[in-house]
């Protein structure tokens, strides 16, 4: 009996392992955001341990965080092949020394910063080459003096103080003037905000890289492959951000914003096909979330992702992805649900979707009752219920729940004898159709009229407009003169009232 468990337990990690992103992932990440990953790896037990201890030296051990580099060489120095023997103790030497060095180095700003009356004067200035001439001719300080403060905060940031470092980088950023290092600067505050868990302001980061990368402005990022591998490694480090922002719906839904803008998409689609996984949980995590004002509705989200999967399936594929191609393009029920089995056990065992799991099954099945319903008139709810692996009873309340909450436009009433959900769909008329088909087709042939009308033209209309305001001319009543005219298409709406009402 143990035998068989132990052979279910190594199946069931050989089929986690597989589906694993983290070594995809790795390669675009910084060497300390990737840290996290592997410890998560080494909690979810689907590698080997011994593995597991040996890529995480590997890992840090090109870092000056001396102390975690020599507890993982405790774990890994009688592995074979052995790792390099090193004194640790020297190590640290030279990094408390090249600390005390740096720190010296920045003491002089340091003081000009902490002085209330000097930032008072440096806030009242916006213009960094005031500020620079401020810095030099009443405090003696020089840019390269400045620039310690970048070379110390990268220092912390090896060191794992990522607070303190993010501090000296804000600070650099606002004195400096040299644009490849302040892009480096970002990257770095980026990185520390999201190790130091302050997620706004990793967001705020976010932005201000997108627009950096966005609008290169004769900068390294100008040249098209570097624009790539920026957006590339910018997709990655957002994950951190996105997903741990608070709110509901909130970063799923700026991911979505992000990940589906054309050029962020096209990325995705030429460098990193496997960050659709992401693509798709956010869309199903956040598909019963408030609609935010002014932004597309996230059904409309999982029909452009679908269509995105299709597409890129000789790339990449997973049960996550596979999901929605089983429900909206083969309308599959019963694939779809053996396969949200799998896609639970993928997502709870991934590191950035764990959290999310409930919410991805819950709004999951919701997809697949709106669909079900969708091409259904008549549903045994036992049927209904074993497609949802769910008892008969907490089907009906999820039937009741899905018709009362959600959004797809049908009419359902619930026959208890037979243990039947009949659906009715409200038929549109022609008329209502003509109606809704050309409403407002005048307003846009004659915005297109106006767009293409040379500028003497448009004045001459305008005038024509002013000057006979008011006037008509012919039975038609139509508004003489080159302004928009309304009248066509009220009449064309009258005209098909008149009709249906002689019908």
């Amino acid at each position: 009996m143990t035998n068989e468990m132990e052979s279910e337990a190594s199946t069931s990690n050989a089929a986690m392992a597989e589906y694993d992103l983290t070594q995809k992932l790795i390669p675009h990440l910084d060497r300390h955001l990737a840290i996290p990953l592997l410890n998560h790896l080494v909690d979810a037990g689907i590698f080997p341990q011994e593995k597991l201890a040996k890529a995480q030296y590997d890992l840090v051990k090109g870092t000056n965080m001396v102390d975690y580099v020599s507890q993982l060489y405790d774990l890994v120095k009688d592995q074979s092949p052995a790792p390099e023997a090193r004194d640790f103790e020297a190590l640290r030497s030279q990094a408390t020394q090249r600390y005390q060095d740096l720190q010296e180095r920045v003491q002089p700003v340091m003081k000009v910063i902490e002085d209330p009356d000097a930032v008072a004067k440096l806030r009242s200035g916006l213009d960094k080459e005031k500020n620079l001439e401020l810095l030099s001719n009443d405090y003696h300080i020089s840019l390269d003096q400045i620039n310690q403060l970048y070379h110390f905060g990268q220092y912390q940031y090896s060191v794992g103080q990522y607070s303190d470092a993010a501090s000296f980088l804000y600070h650099f950023l606002i004195f400096s003037p040299n644009h490849e290092l302040n892009i480096s600067a970002h990257w770095g505050k980026l990185a520390c905000n999201i190790l130091g868990g302050e997620f706004e302001a990793a967001a705020s980061e976010v932005k201000d890289l997108r627009d950096i990368i966005d609008n290169p402005h004769g900068t390294k990022l100008a040249k098209p492959l570097n624009q790539l591998q920026a957006r590339t490694w910018l997709l990655h480090w957002s994950l951190f951000v996105f997903f741990n922002l608070e709110g509901d719906g909130t970063g799923c839904q700026a991911l979505l914003d992000m990940f589906l803008a054309p050029a962020y998409l096209n990325t995705i689609q030429t460098s990193c096909p496997h960050l659709l996984r992401y693509l798709v949980a956010a869309a199903i995590i956040s598909r019963r979330a408030p609609k935010p004002a002014g932004v597309k509705g996230n059904r409309d989200h999982v029909r452009e992702l679908t269509k995105i999967v299709q597409m890129e399936e000789y790339q990449y594929t997973d049960p996550v992805t596979r999901f929605l191609k089983d429900l909206f393009t083969d309308f599959d029920f019963a694939k779809a649900q053996d396969r949200l089995t799998v896609a639970e056990n993928v997502v709870r065992a991934d590191f950035f979707l764990s959290g999310f799991a409930d919410d991805f099954v819950e709004n999951a099945r919701w997809l697949v009752s709106e669909v079900f319903c969708r091409v259904h008139q008549r549903i045994d709810i036992g049927d209904l219920s074993r497609t949802l692996n769910m008892s008969n009873e907490e089907g009906e309340r999820w039937i009741v729940n899905l018709i009362r909450d959600s959004r797809i436009g049908v009419e359902a009433k619930i026959d208890l004898k037979s243990n039947m959900l009949h659906i009715s769909r409200p038929y549109t008329t022609p008329t209502a159709y003509l109606i809704e088909t050309t409403r407002g087709l005048t307003f846009r042939s004659q915005a297109i009229n106006m767009a293409m009308a040379s500028p003497d033209q448009q004045r001459s209309g305008e005038r024509g407009e002013r000057g006979n305001r008011g006037g008509r001319s012919g039975r038609g009543g139509t508004r003489t003169g080159g302004g928009v005219g309304v009248r066509p298409a009220v009449t064309a709406t009258t005209a098909a009232t008149e009709t249906e009402v002689a019908a």
